[in-house]
């Protein structure tokens, strides 16, 4: 019986791969990067050009940017524009002038040659393996309010925002996971940030930059986050707020009276707690009837789609200004 052309071909290539000593590559496995890679990685490079996939010397730069209490958002390694804001902002607070670009001052002041701890080893426990996730979260929601929780999805969307990253840069470190099984080492990043010793006395939200600042009793920026602010059909508003609690885990009280039209839904409804939850895991409730400061399920889409007037953050920026704000801390929206 002969051999299809196609088939001998593709025989020929394995054979050849092997004689080399290697295997061959799914794409995602042929992208993959290595912890000493990224910890080994120098300054990123000053270019013009579009990354298209994840970069090991922009990771270490993006962990380095929020270990210094300037948020990044999601860390995936990519040339942003959440991660250009980071250095520009990184770059005035630490008065080494304007601009997007890690020059040789901004790489000594993030500590970069320094620094060979970005990339760390995570070894799977057994509440991690036992962990029940949901299936499917419907976008309607009258369909979410019917369920029990929004919890994650899965163990990849679990353990990228535990350790602040996108799905695609864990996929990225860990080619072959299978990530349900126990003692399962992954390679994470290690944003290590310790929080700040003074509480944020004022917040701020500006709407031109898309940043969320926190500011100690002397004016001093304590810690930084992009987010996104309001949008031109549901504006944020304007002048100074108090925040009145915080709420961890909340439920999401969905009002199409006081809040917006969300599908076809016009009766008020309680969806259920989750890091999928429309306001993700943390409430930071304003004086300003229905408006906070929240998470979302969906960190990629920070200050790069609308919000419905509030400010809304990663789920893991929401958290650390959470614990760094009390009932009484002057929120200030700018323009």
């Amino acid at each position: 019986m002969s051999v299809p052309r196609a088939t001998f071909e593709l025989l020929k290539t394995f054979q050849v791969a092997l004689v080399c000593g290697c295997a061959l590559l799914a794409p995602a496995v042929a992208n993959a990067l290595t912890a000493d890679e990224v910890n080994r990685s120098g300054r990123p490079p000053a270019t013009k050009s579009k990354v298209t996939r994840p970069s090991a010397s922009i990771v270490k730069a993006q962990v380095l940017l929020a270990r210094q209490g300037v948020s990044p958002g999601e860390i995936d390694g990519l040339d942003g524009d959440n991660y250009r804001k980071a250095i520009d902002q990184f770059r005035r607070r630490e008065n080494l002038g304007i601009g997007e670009i890690i020059d040789a001052p901004t790489w000594q002041a993030l500590k970069g040659d320094g620094s060979a701890d970005i990339v760390s080893d995570y070894e799977m426990t057994n509440e991690d393996i036992k962990t029940r996730f949901v299936r499917r979260i419907p976008r309607d929601y009258a369909r979410q309010a019917r369920m029990k929780r929004l919890g994650y999805r899965n163990a990849q969307e679990m353990f990228a925002e535990r350790f602040h990253m996108s799905e695609g840069l864990l996929r990225v470190l860990n080619p072959r996971m299978h990530y349900r099984k126990r003692e399962e080492t992954l390679h994470v990043v290690s944003v290590g940030r310790t929080l700040p010793s003074d509480e944020a006395r004022t917040v701020e939200a500006d709407k031109t930059n898309g940043i969320v600042r926190a500011l100690d009793a002397t004016g001093k920026v304590i810690a930084l986050y992009p987010a996104t602010i309001g949008s031109e059909d549901t504006p944020s508003p304007d002048g100074e707020y108090q925040v009145i609690r915080v709420v961890k885990n909340p439920t999401y009280h969905y009002d199409p009276v006081k809040n917006f039209q969300q599908g076809k839904n016009k009766r008020r409804m309680v969806l259920p707690r989750g890091a999928n939850n429309p306001v993700g895991t943390i409430w930071i409730e304003l004086s300003k009837p229905t408006f906070g400061i929240h998470g979302t399920p969906e960190p990629s889409r920070i200050s790069k789609a609308s919000s419905h007037g509030c400010v809304r953050l990663t789920n893991w920026d929401a958290e650390e200004l959470a614990r760094i704000v009390r009932p009484g801390t002057t929120v200030r929206f700018l323009q």
